[in-house]
């Protein structure tokens, strides 16, 4: 007897489709091999054959940051190039669960838009555009979303609990300490190293002290910062000189030094929740009510005494409470008087000013400091006004783009969260700026310098680099190969005025005619099942401000070195 499919699978025979899945740290259940399992007898079942896999392994489904997977499959679907006609993933969950469910189902559209659905293979309903998977579709969105609120108040809760009982819930401990495994009946069961975890979830760890050598330098540490009034940096320098490494086999350094100074570990206290990150969102730094304490739950290396004249101490040179709000500005106006000019460097070397932290604390922001005494704080002191102003900046950008280019009729689209632009499925542009920062103070040099800000899509085709003067206004433009940026180690990427001469767009108009001039002209070629950009020469003639090159003459041979023997010299 011959077996009839139904409709919703007869629709998907004969296609080609491409996988997602992605793990983070939940159940054995959904790792990448069971996942993949499930979507193989899935297609096997609908004669569907998988083209294409994308994985993102380890990683969170909160946001599409850090999700190379889901970015290159999305990447792929704009840019047309595809070879596929659907994607399966193992349930919404696995798609993600972003707290915004218009997210999850934007880039659900993106797809939808191009013409390759998503089908979720373990959930009860076909995706399939009725009413019933609307409906079911959007309450798994929601259920997904709210399963990683609920974690996380479980988790949070279940950490507070183990702070609570006196146990060590997490993370290697402080130089001078150690973490000792306990079994199911508390007995010691040995020291675990750095790098090691328990194996059971029922086993317990406790902070003990650690070698005596170690807990020696732990209280010179303290000593010298209360009674012989050294400074963080002092105390540095001298364990690096006496040859003595932190806890991770690393130079001791000021922040290293006050790291110690604060931890209550060495007063026998366990803390917790001083500072919150939940759901990917910024962290924030709570108040003392909110935080979790077990006092004296372990043997104490610092007698109580001193540790508590080192708090004192670090509130008088660090964040200068006993300073009003008056007294610090006249610190910091009085700087400014002797130097005519204020950074964060000045004040780390200048005696008698607080921290910026300080500054930070009573005053909302180290730039609104600067400002109540008179001085125009640079941008990279202005971070939230940065920030703010960049992605306005980009995005501003990215609309007259997308303005320019829909006139001659071809398609566009911009992703925010990438910065990235789609033009005609056939390019993808990312988009960042590039600030002043050859100010004699970090970067000294005879010409100015630019430091390009990291890009948030590193496999983009193009790169847009919008250059600002020194008044935080556009100056001019970059259009040039992603390829063609530099490698550097520290990831930073410095531009000066020669440097990509021959991709300077002056104005905007240039910009727009240099990309128009790129996706009109031959240098576009088809590799492989992917549509990629070949490295042209060089911009437009119009859009060069590089001079030419003046012709090489052959240079006249050298003259030997005369040879002279040794008795000669």
């Amino acid at each position: 007897m011959q077996t009839t499919v139904p409709p919703a699978d007869g629709a998907l025979r004969g296609l080609k489709a491409a996988q997602y899945v992605r793990m983070s740290t939940d159940a054995q259940k959904y790792s990448i091999e069971n996942q993949m399992a499930a979507i193989a007898a899935h297609a096997a079942r609908r004669h569907i054959k998988i083209v294409r896999t994308y994985a993102d392994a380890g990683r969170s489904g909160l946001r599409i940051q850090g999700r190379a997977g889901l970015q290159d499959l999305i990447r792929d679907v704009q840019l047309g190039c595809a070879d596929f006609d659907c994607v399966l993933v193992y349930d919404i969950t696995r798609w993600g669960r972003f707290q915004d469910v218009d997210e999850s189902a934007y880039y659900e559209f993106i797809c939808k838009r191009a013409g390759v659905r998503v089908h979720y293979c373990a959930d009860e309903f076909e995706n399939d555009g009725s009413l019933a998977s609307i409906v079911l579709k959007n309450i798994k969105r929601v259920a997904a979303a709210d399963y990683s609120k609920q974690l996380s108040k479980r988790v949070f809760l279940g950490q507070c609990n183990v702070v609570s009982l006196g146990y060590w819930r997490g993370g290697p401990a402080g130089f001078g300490l150690r973490r000792m495994l306990l079994d199911e009946q508390g007995q010691p069961k040995g020291v675990l190293e750095y790098g090691e975890h328990k194996s059971l979830k029922s086993q317990r760890t406790v902070l003990v002290p650690g070698p005596a050598s170690e807990q020696k330098v732990v209280r010179r540490i303290f000593r010298a910062f209360v009674a012989e009034k050294k400074t963080r940096t002092q105390i540095a320098v001298e364990l690096n000189a006496d040859g003595i490494s932190n806890a991770r086999g690393k130079p001791w350094t000021s922040l290293t030094i006050s790291n110690t100074l604060k931890n209550e570990a060495y007063a026998g206290h366990l803390v917790y929740n001083r500072r919150s990150q939940k759901l990917g969102e910024k962290q924030v730094t709570n108040p003392p009510e909110m935080w979790v304490r077990r006092d004296n739950a372990f043997k104490p290396l610092i007698e109580r005494r001193l540790f508590t004249a080192a708090q004192r101490r670090l509130e008088e040179v660090e964040y200068g409470r006993v300073l009003t709000d008056v007294q610090m500005l006249d610190r910091l106006r009085a700087l400014l008087h002797r130097k005519g000019r204020l950074s964060l460097k000045l004040m780390m070397t200048t005696k008698g000013v607080p921290h910026s932290k300080t500054y930070a604390q009573r005053f909302g922001s180290l730039a609104e400091a600067f400002r109540r005494v008179g001085f125009e704080p640079k941008p990279r002191y202005c971070f939230r006004e940065t920030a703010a102003k960049t992605d306005g900046l980009i995005a501003s950008v990215a609309r007259d783009i997308i303005s320019e280019v829909e006139k001659r009729r071809r398609s566009i689209t911009f992703l925010q969260e990438l910065r990235l632009l789609t033009v005609s499925s056939s390019v993808t542009i990312s988009v960042t700026l590039a600030r002043v920062v050859s100010d004699g103070e970090r970067y000294p040099g005879p010409s100015p310098r630019w430091e390009l800000q990291r890009l948030k899509y590193k496999k983009s085709d193009l790169v847009l680099v919008v250059r600002l003067a020194t008044d935080g206004r556009v100056q001019d433009f970059f259009l040039l190969p992603t390829a063609n940026l530099p490698k550097t180690r520290d990831g930073r990427i410095r531009i000066t005025a020669r440097v990509f001469g021959e991709f300077k767009c002056p104005t905007f108009a240039a910009v727009i005619s240099a990309l128009h001039q790129r996706l009109d002209g031959p240098q576009f070629s088809l590799d492989g099942n992917a549509r990629r950009l070949s490295r042209p020469s060089a911009i437009p003639n119009h859009a060069s401000t590089t001079t030419p090159r003046r012709p090489t003459t052959p240079r006249t041979p050298a003259r030997p070195k005369r040879q002279i023997a040794r008795g000669q010299r």
